[in-house]
């Protein structure tokens, strides 16, 4: 297929009767494949088994682990944390199963009581939150339900377009807080530079209690072995006069089980008698056995980083296949391009302006469950209709191969019904 543009209008006529042909022999074929979510597939989980037949409840210290308390974790889960997000086992929080529910009760405390340092809530205060774009959904619907405004930045490959960032928080007392997924970013895979990490870390706020939400999802979760490197957050902004600014989370649910792993909270000394201050009021300890589990399996960093290659041996000819699809099916057309990422578990589609609802549209017809067009843009909403969420992980490579394909034709079909102004 030559380049859209290049196609004379009935060429373009032909073309769609041609793939709505093969979109009407797709549909007959009953498909039902799901990709709307990240979610790891069972080869994944199968690896983490061993987990469950753990039986010892002893910790390092000598904690009884059936036991209550040890309210920010135990000693060697913060000590693995802290190896995972390179920083002390001190500014480590332990807590249940989800990273999620940290930032959010972490915002939660934000709105009730204020930030540390500056006690002065949040609710009652025009708030306003940014949201690099694209980026994760359920960031953005937190602060979403909590009634921020939610204000869209610009995503570079390096990062949130700086630029944009440090305008708006230098003179806006109101924007609170920036979400960042750091590493590996989700949907488009971007890793922070250290410039944008610097920048992030000096910038004059108009608001003394900004805070960045710097969920590290996927630090560990490489594709091969070029591994991308993160500059620490927290020992950044501490050197640049801020210690209190960033709140770090991450969370093992895609490393081991998902909903039933161990997450945390790193940040400042500060920060950290701040947030377990409240945290003792809702909880007397968190689930140590679950965390005891994972520390006995894993051991230290090495032995986390051994179990994620055996993890990207699962996902990596899933995340080719992708891209090699759509390299042969959309890049002679010159309608879509997508990002090939070095790590996470998204890749991002980028296809012409206003035909993303119209190709996800497509692909529901014939079988083909997508993440909902606008998902990951504040209130649902991509200005331009032009981006995709893909997510590899959990279809087998044969569903995921037949999946790809017939996403690519929906992208070509909805891209030609556009320039025929069809929809």
């Amino acid at each position: 297929m030559k380049p859209l543009a290049q196609l004379s209008v009935q060429e373009r006529q032909a073309l769609h009767q041609q793939l709505s042909e093969q979109h009407s022999e797709l549909k007959a074929q009953g498909l039902s494949l799901d990709m709307t979510r990240g979610k790891p597939s069972t080869e994944q989980l199968d690896l983490a088994n061993a987990l469950l037949s753990k039986e010892d409840y002893i910790a390092s210290d000598g904690t009884d682990c059936r036991n209550y308390g040890g309210l920010d974790g135990l000693p060697e889960m913060k000590a693995l944390f802290a190896q995972m997000l390179e920083t002390d086992a001190s500014n480590i929080i332990v807590g249940g199963n989800s990273s999620l529910t940290l930032m959010h009760d972490a915002l939660v405390r934000a709105c009730l009581h204020g930030t540390a340092g500056v006690n002065k809530p949040w609710v009652g205060q025009e708030k306003r939150f940014l949201c690099p774009s694209p980026g994760y959904d359920r960031h953005f619907l937190i602060t979403e339900t909590l009634g921020f405004e939610l204000v869209p930045v610009a995503m570079t490959d390096h990062g949130p377009d700086m630029d944009e960032v440090e305008a708006l928080v230098a003179k806006d007392a109101s924007i609170k807080g920036i979400w960042c997924v750091p590493k590996y970013s989700n949907p488009t895979g971007a890793t922070y530079s250290n410039e944008v990490v610097n920048r992030l870390a000096k910038m004059p706020c108009a608001a003394p209690d900004f805070t960045i939400m710097w969920d590290n999802a996927y630090a560990e979760h490489h594709l091969d072995g070029n591994l991308d490197k993160l500059q620490d957050i927290i020992s950044t902004c501490a050197e640049m006069g801020y210690p209190n600014r960033p709140l770090a989370f991450a969370s093992t649910s895609k490393i081991s089980f998902g909903g039933s792993g161990v997450a945390c909270l790193a940040s400042s000394e500060e920060n950290i008698v701040h947030a377990k201050k409240h945290i003792s009021v809702q909880s007397i300890g968190p689930d140590k056995l679950n965390q005891l589990r994972h520390v006995r399996f894993y051991k230290n960093l090495s032995g986390v980083r051994q179990h994620m290659k055996n993890h990207a041996a699962v996902l990596k000819p899933k995340f080719d296949e992708v891209g090699n699809i759509l390299q042969q099916q959309l890049a002679s057309s010159e309608v879509a391009s997508w990002t090939r990422p070095r790590g996470g578990y998204f890749i991002s589609l980028d296809m012409q302006i206003g035909s993303a609802k119209r190709a996800i549209e497509l692909s529901d017809q014939i079988g083909v469950k997508l993440t909902g067009a606008g998902a990951p843009f504040p209130y649902g909403h991509d200005p331009l209709d032009g981006n995709i969420r893909i997510a590899p992980s959990f279809p087998s490579l044969s569903e995921l191969r037949q999946a790809t394909q017939a996403l690519a034709l929906c992208v070509k079909l909805a891209a030609v019904e556009a320039s025929l102004d069809y929809q």
